[in-house]
């Protein structure tokens, strides 16, 4: 059947619109879910870089905290968002990758339901002890495990740390007790106390710490040694080949949403992450700015698929499971 020529005006002009609708995101403010309590790192980072972000996409970048359950029910929360680009989850290890091993029903799948677009920020994670500890670089902590099991403290049960703690002993053949805790500041006491002997948490955690002489950072698991502490070495040179680990954050949208929505958002992110103000704040803090390549959706995917499968081997061997 013959379309009118008022059919095809109207079909023509209907695109024309939406493109152009396309074209103006963002036409309101963006919002920021963490699905964590206002503080914490991914936090901190979603604050810095929505301000960052803010300049760029000429809308505001507005920060919410939608906590519980782990961080899922904030990243459920942007699974089942419409996908325009105006709900964006800001999150960490945890939501992303880790809580799918020690939750029996998360609710979405992170690689089916979201959209990666660009990682914005890694934390290297630390092996730091009491100072008495009788090890002062990770030879001397393996071989003194080896007489006696060492019991080290985590963030808790199924964190990031926990994972890079099991990663590391398995690969190092470190005899410890995992020993969880609430978060990385909430064993801090104990490990300045003397009662908790050694601990894998954030790098940033202890730095001021460690430089008073309360703690002591044997090494960082990061590709080259912090600026904010180089007489730190890392875990590679301390011999324990390739292994990196941390706590990381990114930027994600629902699944489906157009690529001409996450292009412009992307490039706002690029962009404040290479602010002086992001870049600053970064340094003082002890985060490590990502590769251009991880803030594409491309790396950023990529980055949580190999995440996934270094925790589903750490999880298998040491059999951690959902609660």
């Amino acid at each position: 059947m013959a379309l009118s020529r008022r059919t095809l005006l109207a079909a023509s002009t209907g695109l024309l619109l939406s493109s152009a609708a396309r074209a103006a995101f963002p036409e309101r403010f963006v919002r920021f879910i963490v699905p964590f309590a206002a503080g914490g790192n991914a936090d901190t980072v979603a604050r810095l870089v929505g301000q960052g972000m803010t300049e760029t996409l000429g809308q505001p970048v507005v920060v919410e905290n939608r906590p519980g359950a782990g961080g899922s029910i904030g990243a459920d929360m942007v699974a089942k968002s419409t996908p325009d680009g105006y709900t964006l989850l800001i999150g960490p290890n945890g939501p992303l990758v880790n809580n799918q091993f020690i939750q029996a029903k998360v609710g979405y799948d992170t690689l089916r339901d979201l959209a990666p677009i660009g990682l914005t920020s890694i934390v290297p994670h630390a092996l730091v002890v009491h100072p008495s500890l009788e090890a002062k670089t990770i030879a001397e902590f393996v071989a003194l495990s080896k007489t006696r099991a060492i019991e080290v403290a985590t963030s808790g049960y199924g964190s990031a740390t926990h994972f890079t703690l099991e990663r590391f002993a398995a690969k190092t053949g470190a005899a410890v007790v995992h020993v969880p805790y609430r978060s990385g500041g909430a064993l801090m006491p104990d490990l300045i106390g003397g009662s908790a002997r050694a601990a894998m948490t954030e790098f940033s955690i202890p730095l001021a710490l460690h430089r008073e002489g309360k703690v002591r950072i044997i090494a960082i698991a990061a590709e080259k040694r912090s600026p904010v502490a180089p007489e730190i070495p890392t875990m590679i040179e301390s011999g324990v080949a390739g292994f990196l680990a941390g706590s990381y954050v990114g930027l994600l949208a629902p699944a489906g949403t157009p690529p001409e929505v996450i292009a412009p958002i992307q490039k706002a992110l690029v962009v404040s992450l290479r602010s002086k103000l992001v870049l600053d704040q970064f340094a003082k803090l002890g985060i490590d700015v990502v590769s251009p390549d991880l803030m594409t959706p491309a790396g950023f995917t990529a980055f949580i698929k190999n995440d996934l499968a270094l925790c589903r081997e750490a999880a298998k061997v040491a059999g951690i499971k959902p609660n």
